[in-house]
């Protein structure tokens, strides 16, 4: 199963070319942060899934931006969005969950995430996500531009019990990366497999967005025999 992760910059590049890489990647589970949130947000995502060959449960409101597209590939068990409280005036922040699995695997909770610009604030949604996300039973992977490097407190928290499974490449900005921001972890028992390249046009990387994608492929377990 191959999982991505993608800023898409609230749409407000070139959505043709973002849904080309989506395309070329071809994730069976897409993390998305910066996804349209306001007047006529659900119309926009929904038709950016479908230019993507991708489905969407829809109902983000409250997410901050962050949603997860899945293909018929994976079976959704659970889908949800949830809100992260933020200081006045500040973008709103969330992250959405999906609990997936290919026919016949072990299910994984997958969690889309965007921290905050603000450090204090980032490492607090850090702590309530991952708390969000634990104790459900099988894996856990995390995905999502957190606005930070492998120094802060944040990426720390999240390394703690999680392990990067993503590319070290940096990924923002998109002409030329110089930092690491968008990253995927992966909880101990997961399988990943080696990274395979994906070869993607450098203009449409950016055209579409300020950030560019990463991905990971999984090796899930099977459902053991006589499983309700």
């Amino acid at each position: 199963m191959r999982v991505a992760s993608y800023n898409l910059k609230d749409l407000t590049l070139d959505r043709h070319a973002a849904a080309r890489v989506v395309r070329a990647i071809d994730p069976d589970v897409l993390c998305l942060q910066e996804v349209p949130r306001r007047l006529f947000s659900s119309w926009r995502v929904s038709a950016f899934a479908a230019e993507c060959g991708m489905y969407w449960s829809g109902r983000h409101r409250g997410s901050g931006g962050t949603t997860i597209f899945t293909s018929l590939r994976v079976q959704v068990a659970e889908s949800r969005h949830h809100r992260l409280q933020v200081a006045a005036l500040q973008r709103t922040r969330g992250y959405a969950v999906a609990r997936v699995a290919p026919a016949g695997s072990q299910p994984l909770v997958v969690a889309s995430v965007h921290l905050s610009l603000d450090a204090a604030e980032r490492e607090r949604h850090a702590a309530q996500i991952l708390q969000a996300v634990a104790g459900g039973g099988g894996g856990v992977l995390l995905a999502g531009d957190l606005n930070e490097g492998e120094s802060g407190a944040a990426w720390q928290r999240f390394a703690a019990g999680l392990r990067l499974v993503s590319p070290t490449a940096p990924t923002y900005p998109a002409p030329a990366p110089r930092r690491l921001l968008d990253v995927v972890f992966a909880s101990p028992g997961l399988t990943v497999l080696a990274h395979r390249d994906v070869a993607l046009p450098e203009a449409d990387l950016v055209a579409a967005s300020d950030h560019r994608p990463v991905w990971v492929d999984l090796d899930l377990d099977p459902v053991p025999a006589g499983s309700a």
